[in-house]
């Protein structure tokens, strides 16, 4: 299982790091996506990362989020900087066998192998 946290109440132009956390299985064996939802908005792709081939991030969060791995504690992170309100949303990760990112994310849950419960993060004054 993926088990999503770290989210919280940041200031525009502030930083916060989400963290997803693997269970039962070697989270650098697979390709690992980040998405979020917006209140009222559909679920978006933003980001993914595969160990020793490539990351993709989305246009609205290049430049400005990066993804790191701990081997050691099976973990994922999400750094996230240059916040912006438009940000406000539950974060997500999702686990897939893959080789290479695309760039393309298809959101249904059942696409993947595994799906984390979400991290709530707020970018507000």
């Amino acid at each position: 299982q993926l088990v999503d946290s770290g989210g919280g109440l940041v200031q525009p132009g502030g930083s916060l790091t989400p963290s997803c956390a693997a269970s039962g299985f070697r989270i650098d064996d697979y390709a690992i996506h980040w998405f979020r939802q917006a209140p009222g908005k559909e679920r978006e792709g933003i980001s993914c990362f595969i160990a020793g081939s490539n990351t993709v991030h989305a246009d609205s969060v290049k430049g400005r989020f990066t993804i790191s791995n701990d081997n050691a504690k099976n973990m994922m992170y999400l750094q996230m900087h240059k916040l912006k309100p438009e940000d406000t949303g539950t974060y997500y990760c999702a686990a897939e066998k893959l080789d290479v990112c695309s760039g393309i994310w298809d959101a249904r849950e059942d696409e993947y192998d595994y799906w984390g419960q979400g991290t709530q993060v707020t970018v507000s004054s």
